[in-house]
């Protein structure tokens, strides 16, 4: 083993070992491995409230295996909890914080290796991204699966439940005690959100022990799972196994064939993007879209499907869906347990564990097959998202056409603009949007005011039975991972760097097709036009068109005034 980073350091900061021993360090302690035991443990939201018991266990295993540990934390935020109001515009550059935040708490020391729990939205691809990064050993410990509300349901339902409420439909009796019950205990939100799905990402890339993604967080299988990931790190010190070697093109193409059989949140294209762009791989939305074309959703999860998640881990997890798509994945792509995915595999289908885990589906008189499908009887056919191009979106937009209905694949009709999404919200809410309206919010892009996501608006359109079949939503902002419904985001470029959306017009025909993977605008008050004449509109309008300017302080000035575009991972760093 070549000589450690801590070690070098000892020789000409003579300071940093006497401050060391002022704590619990003993003079033994010197000499050994130093790890980064870093988590987004707080109590912020259920997805980091419990971590702590997690790191616990992570620094019980470097312990074991002779390693010294220090414990560091980066509190994340929520996306529910910032939800419908400005708070959202933080959500985004939360992600690059915490992973300055983990990059500098990783050098400034500097440590041998790291240990990284998180389970959120944002927080489990800052850490993605810190390891490739920092490119020293390194492993992500999921920190789970909350567990399923009553009947199965779970909390994105309370947006529509509130107008209910507010049109007398629900008692606020019956919401309060909804409220109450609907998240029974900390871990990732229930359905195959952003949370959820990027717990799954950090397994298929490799980053993260086999089995690991989405375990109850009420089940002690979690912590004998985070104890493992201390040990384990030790070892990958020891055999010289950085994220370099993990994080190959090979290991991106099998995140993107998992994403696309667990019908994955559409945030983590950016985020994947981001990761592969730390790790110096280019990677593109078409990618996605290729990838999506062929490989088919095998998991029954909600929102767009059945069960809650903690069901996917009981059905076998990442394992159980890699050995349906064994044929098509990259078999000798190295992971974070020193072995390749197709030697993880093996192991996995000698474990009697998978066989007692999926005894508690029993429970629910469900079986395997119920969450995950077989390769030959697919879910659905073709993967969960689309990457659409077009005179509305030239450098591409994305949407999750699982959660779309087969009657609104292809979606023409008039738009109604916005500037803001509580515009928007306020519209609908006077009976103001019409069945057959496309609704567009714009001025939401990274570069704008941090790309919030258009949650709020999105289920109102998917709660109400004749909007949710009738009418789209596009916007240069992001979606929720729980996103239901005909909903095009991330459209490129953004309306502030003078994108064709900044120069839509009220009556504007805007055409959807999936099929064909375009977002078009095809008229103007509402009758159809020639595309060259279209062309000439926009190329007016945009002559006419003056910036609008955006005083955003503070730190949501400095992530807005360096990041990059959502299909280029959205990320501020360099």
């Amino acid at each position: 083993m070549q000589e450690l980073g801590s070690q070098k350091v000892r020789k000409i900061s003579f300071e940093g070992d006497a401050l060391r021993m002022s704590m619990d360090w003993t003079v033994e302690d010197l000499e050994k491995v130093q790890v980064l035991v870093e988590s987004t443990d707080g109590a912020s939201h259920p997805s980091s409230y419990h971590l702590g018991e997690l790191v616990s266990e992570m620094e019980k295993g470097v312990f074991q295996m002779g390693g010294k540990p220090a414990i560091y934390t980066t509190t994340d935020i929520c996306d529910g909890v910032a939800q419908a109001h400005d708070g959202m515009r933080y959500s985004l550059p939360s992600r690059d914080m915490i992973t300055n935040m983990v990059e500098i708490h990783a050098l400034a020391t500097p440590f041998d290796a790291m240990v990284l729990a998180s389970a959120g939205d944002k927080a489990v691809p800052a850490h993605l991204m810190a390891i490739a990064r920092l490119n020293i050993p390194a492993i992500h410990v999921p920190g789970g699966a909350m567990g399923a509300g009553p009947c199965m349901r779970s909390n994105e339902e309370l947006w529509h439940m509130s107008v209910q409420v507010d049109e007398n439909k629900m008692t606020k009796e019956e919401f309060l005690a909804f409220q109450r019950a609907c998240c029974p205990t900390c871990g990732a939100c229930q359905y195959m959100g952003t949370a959820a799905t990027m717990q799954v990402m950090a397994e298929a890339l490799g980053l993260a022990m086999p089995w690991s993604a989405l375990i109850p967080a009420t089940n002690a299988e979690i912590k004998r799972a985070a104890r493992l990931a201390g040990q384990q790190v030790m070892r990958l010190v020891r055999e010289g196994i950085t994220p370099s070697r993990i994080l190959t093109r090979k290991a991106f193409e099998n995140a993107i064939m998992i994403h696309s059989a667990i019908g994955g949140s559409l945030n983590a294209v950016m985020h994947l993007i981001a990761v592969a762009r730390e790790a110096g791989i280019e990677l593109t939305a078409e990618t996605f879209d290729e990838i999506h074309r062929r490989v088919p959703v095998l998991v029954d999860t909600k929102t767009a499907g059945k069960y809650p998640t903690e069901l996917f881990w009981y059905a076998g997890g990442v394992p159980q869906v890699m050995l349906e798509l064994k044929e098509m994945l990259h078999l000798d792509a190295l992971t974070v347990s020193g072995k390749t995915v197709g030697e993880n595999l093996e192991d996995y289908a000698k474990n009697e564990m998978p066989r007692f885990a999926e005894m508690f589906l029993a429970n629910y008189k469900l079986n395997r097959r119920d969450v995950i499908y077989s390769i030959r009887k697919p879910l659905k056919e073709e993967g969960s998202l689309a990457v659409l191009k077009g005179s509305l979106a030239p450098s591409g937009a994305t949407i999750k056409k699982s959660a779309v209905d087969a009657a609104m694949q292809v979606h023409q009709g008039p738009a109604k603009v916005f500037d803001t999404e509580r515009g928007a919200v306020d519209a609908l809410l006077a009976k103001a949007i019409e069945p057959g309206d496309v609704v567009i919010i714009r001025y939401q892009g990274p570069k704008a005011i941090g790309m919030p996501e258009m949650f709020f608006m999105s289920e109102l359109i998917a709660s109400d039975p004749v909007l949710s079949r009738t009418t789209s939503l596009v916007t240069d902002g992001r979606f929720s991972g729980a996103t239901r419904g005909p909903c095009v985001g991330y459209l490129g470029p953004e309306a502030l760097d003078g994108g064709p959306i900044a120069f839509v017009r009220d009556g504007d025909l805007v055409r959807i097709d999936i099929p064909g993977r375009a977002i078009d605008i095809v008229g103007t008050e509402r009758e159809e036009r020639p595309a060259a004449e279209i062309e000439a509109i926009l190329a007016k309008r945009r002559s006419e068109w003056t910036k609008p300017v955006i005083a955003n302080k503070g730190v949501l000035g400095q992530y807005t005034r360096l990041a990059r575009p959502a299909l280029e991972g959205g990320s501020s760093s360099n």
